[in-house]
Parts: C-alpha cells; sequence; structure tokens
C-alpha cells in the first residue's frame, strides 16, 4: 500500500493544540534548568504532538545597567547585600544543579547585562516560529559562553544561527518594536500571579512554579492535558480505506 495513504489530511495536521506559557528571565540560573527539566517531562508525555509551547518575557531586574566589566559575584554581591564569597558559592551551588541536567554554566564568564533587548529579540523570533530557539540561544551565551545579551550583534549573531535575517533583527533592535509586547507580557505575569520565574502556566487553568522536578510537569501535563482533551476532542481521521461492511449488510 502507497504511504501516502497512511497521512493525515493536511486540515488535520495543524489540530488545535494546548498551550503552554513560560515566563522567564534570559539572566535567571533556574529558567535554563526549568526549560530541561520541562523537557525531560515532555519527551515523556504521550501527547506532546498536541502541545503549544509559547515564551513570554519577564525582567527580575528592570533597571539592571548592562557592565561588560563587572563580575556577575560582584553585582549580586551589591545588590543583594550578600559577601563576594556568599554570592560565589551561590553561583557555584547553581553551577552544580545545572551540571545534574547536562547544562554547562560558566557563571565567571557570565556577563551583567540588561535583559530588555534580549526580550524583544525573543519577542520577533516568535513571530517566525523560532521562540524556543531563541531562548534555548540566549541561555546558552548567558550561562555556557559568557556573551553580552544586550549587544545588538551578539543578538544579530544569534539569531542567524536559528536562521532568521540578520538585517530584520538589526532593524527591530534599532527601533522600539516589540517593546509593547514585553511589557504585556510583564504586565500579564502579575495577572496570573508570577512573582518569580520560571513560572508555567498550562491552558490558563494550571500553574508550576520554579524548575520543579520533571514528575511534578508530568503530572501536570497529564491533568491540564486530560481535561483539555474533554473540551477539544480530536476527530476520527481515516488513514486507509480497505475491505469492509456497511450496517445496510453490503460487504466488498
Amino acid at each position: 500500500m502507497d504511504e501516502d495513504q497512511f497521512k493525515a489530511p493536511e486540515s488535520y495536521r495543524d489540530m488545535e493544540k494546548m498551550k503552554i506559557e513560560i515566563w522567564s528571565d534570559v539572566m535567571c540560573p533556574f529558567c535554563y534548568i526549568g526549560k530541561r527539566k520541562f523537557e525531560s517531562a515532555l519527551d515523556r508525555f504521550p501527547g506532546k504532538e498536541h502541545i503549544e509551547i509559547e515564551w513570554k518575557s519577564f525582567q527580575l531586574n528592570p533597571a539592571m545597567k548592562t557592565e561588560p566589566g563587572k563580575s556577575i559575584n560582584d553585582y549580586l554581591a551589591e545588590v543583594k547585600g550578600w559577601t563576594r564569597e556568599y554570592a560565589e558559592e551561590a553561583n557555584n551551588h547553581v553551577t552544580r544543579i545545572a551540571g545534574e541536567v547536562g547544562l554547562e554554566y560558566n557563571m565567571d564568564k557570565a556577563v551583567v547585562a540588561n535583559s530588555f533587548d534580549a526580550h524583544r529579540f525573543v519577542q520577533f523570533a516568535k513571530t517566525k516560529g523560532k521562540g524556543d530557539a531563541a531562548e534555548e540561544q540566549l541561555f546558552k551565551a548567558y550561562f555556557t559562553d559568557g556573551k553580552n545579551t544586550a549587544d545588538h550583534e551578539t543578538l544579530v549573531n544569534l539569531g542567524e544561527q536559528i536562521g532568521l535575517d540578520g538585517d530584520e533583527i538589526r532593524e527591530v533592535l534599532g527601533s522600539n518594536k516589540f517593546a509593547e509586547a514585553v511589557r504585556k507580557d510583564v504586565y500579564e505575569a502579575q495577572q496570573v500571579g508570577a512573582r518569580g520565574v520560571p513560572f508555567f502556566v498550562l491552558d490558563r487553568k494550571y500553574a508550576v512554579s520554579g524548575a520543579q522536578q520533571p514528575e511534578t510537569f508530568l503530572g501536570a501535563l497529564e491533568k491540564s492535558f486530560g481535561e483539555w482533551e474533554l473540551k477539544n476532542p480530536s476527530p476520527v481521521i481515516a488513514y486507509a480505506e480497505g475491505a469492509s461492511c456497511t450496517p445496510e449488510g453490503e460487504c466488498n
């Protein structure tokens, strides 16, 4: 039998999906860790092809100044009132946690950078279907590669690596485009109860706060999707036709 007979009709391949919104900030170490743990759960979830992920903007420190020459340990000591030694130990601790999920954190290379333009970059990438890829690039750039994620040319380079047009990115970053989209996400975070990140909202009904274990995410996925599926039943699709009988007694 021709394998094309087993393909679903085009109209059913893009069926409505259950949306999961994830609020995060590129400078949040637990957001990258949470991304990996959530992905681990999603990989084990049978209905993952019916899940749509949308990354949402959240700024932990909107007033942060971009200071490429400043150590992240010095920055944390200043803003949190910690000793530098305590800040260094805190970063070593989160580095160990990141390693448990296969991530390499080089916090000694992290660049103190305001994340507003990085969020505008993600908002633009979302319009091209590249939101998740943009988030992954930003996290790696910040935590692993020690790149300045507020620098426009750095963002252009990251975008080009995921197939975005560099000139379009420059045009966006050189303007005020997507600034309102970032502010809207920040406002929505308050409305859904997000006081920190990462913050996962499933079908606008259930929330998971923080970098939880994959089992927690999986349980939330199963519960929210089960309820969503009851309200959005999938149509029965005939993938192939063969010999059959009808209620009228005709068999062929």
